[in-house]
């Protein structure tokens, strides 16, 4: 039954997007199917939403469909897998295209020309695509190190006996560094990626930021103020810049090296030059930058306590409707680094417990109503376990008034946060329940409280 529940929602999206001849290529994300559309008139928005398991349409530069976590990786591998193309790939149809589609190919490509979303949104949808596909890390490598972290508590306690649990804590902490350590290099690779930049070239540039191969005795100085440079300074925001510096110089190299040398001197000359800029420019810059960013945060949020957690808490659930959250997670990396810790998620987690207190109050409310009930039964699951999405696409913002107290609620869980203080993560992962074991210093209790106050 569950196959034929797949295959089913991924015949009846095909059906309302005009075709696998009007999709030119699909990609997913943790809750959505991302589709680039051809022809944006042969989409049927209404039949896309009426779509037993789908929760919500997003239009933006890819037509978005949110269905859920688990369920979204099926549907995706079921619709590449009927027009026999891996995630990523343009279909064939997008390829070899009748006069018609070539029409309707060369109408939405005007329309991307002449219509292009601003500058803002860009940098914001370019962040998106670097760090969506790092979640499930941070998610699973997350949640390890807090098992490690609760643990190692138990062992320091008394609680279990060290010798016998010594070698599997750091089994664990060995696992959960395998991103976090290496954080540069997988942002790299992702950001060249995106920039356009040959992937291998825009890792080892990630990894020049670590400075493996320097002399701790004898560092390298920074060239404004002498002081010595340290591994990982300047943070992944440094990692980003260096390497779309980088795609550009690649580009501009492989305009004038001829094709029979590219392969040697492309990647000799990129590296270098950028290899250099990042050491003694870049790295000094964005570590001030980075300082900064990380420093006032804190400052506000220990200036602004209660207040500063009921804004936040608040104007969440607008940004991931929108978007702009994604903006938010080089800050948490950076805080991380620099504090052991994020105070900035657990605040953020609260608007997602507003979601699930407004969707429980719904379910209560509209307890006759079998098919809302079904959908409320779908999504609050995932909801408590931080996965949002559904339940604002699927549940509150249809109804309008629910997101606006959920809002709410959100903000009355970060006030709560932000009175108390202290409350941070260890790494970045779901909110919800599922961010419980990843709550420094003991503090689990603060975002518990924060959690049934939203």
């Amino acid at each position: 039954m569950a196959e034929e529940k797949i295959a089913r929602i991924a015949r009846e999206i095909y059906e309302n997007v005009g075709g696998t001849q009007n999709v030119k290529k699909l990609i997913l994300c943790m809750t959505r199917v991302r589709m680039t559309i051809i022809d944006d008139s042969k989409v049927n928005l209404a039949g896309l939403k009426a779509i037993d398991g789908v929760m919500g349409v997003v239009e933006d530069e890819t037509l978005q469909v949110v269905i859920g976590p688990g369920t979204v990786n099926k549907v995706a591998q079921a619709m590449v897998e009927t027009v026999g193309v891996r995630l990523g790939e343009t279909f064939p149809s997008a390829e070899g295209q009748s006069i018609d589609d070539l029409m309707a190919k060369t109408k939405s490509e005007a329309k991307e020309k002449y219509n292009k979303p601003s500058k803002f949104k860009a940098v914001l949808n370019t962040i998106s695509k670097i760090f969506v596909p790092l979640i499930p890390a941070f998610v699973g490598a997350g949640l390890i190190g807090g098992l490690a972290s609760v643990l190692g508590n138990l062992v320091t306690a008394g609680t279990l006996d060290a010798a016998t649990w010594t070698q599997f804590i750091t089994v664990l902490k060995i696992i959960q560094s395998g991103i976090f350590s290496y954080l540069a290099i997988y942002v790299g690779i992702n950001s060249a990626q995106e920039f356009g930049a040959t992937p291998s070239l825009g890792g080892v540039i990630g990894a020049v930021s670590l400075l493996t191969g320097m002399n701790p005795e004898a560092p390298l100085k920074n060239i404004f103020n002498g002081s010595a440079l340290s591994a990982g300074q300047g943070g992944i925001i440094g990692v980003i810049f260096a390497v779309w510096l980088l795609s550009i110089l690649e580009k501009q190299l492989r305009k004038f090296i001829p094709d029979s040398i590219d392969i040697i001197v492309t990647p000799t000359i990129g590296l270098l030059v950028i290899g250099f800029a990042e050491i003694f420019a870049i790295m000094p810059v964005a570590g001030v930058i980075s300082s900064s960013l990380v420093g006032a945060i804190n400052f506000i949020l220990q200036v602004g306590g209660g207040f500063s957690g009921f804004v936040l808490g608040v104007l969440f659930l607008p940004m991931v409707m929108f978007g702009l959250h994604q903006i938010l997670t080089p800050i948490h990396l950076e805080m991380i680094a620099k504090t052991c810790s994020t105070q900035l998620l657990p605040i953020l987690a609260m608007a997602g417990a507003g979601q699930v207190g407004a969707a429980i109050a719904l379910w209560l409310r509209l307890r006759k109503d079998k098919e809302f009930v079904e959908l409320v039964k779908g999504a609050l699951p995932v909801g408590i376990l931080g996965i949002g999405e559904p339940l604002i696409y699927g549940i509150t913002l249809p109804l309008g008034r629910p997101f606006i107290t959920a809002c709410i609620g959100g903000g009355i869980g970060g006030a709560i946060i932000g009175s108390l203080g202290q409350a941070g993560a260890i790494a970045i992962g779901p909110s919800g329940l599922a961010l419980l074991p990843l709550i420094a210093n003991g503090k689990w209790w603060v975002y518990l409280l924060g959690l049934l106050g939203a």
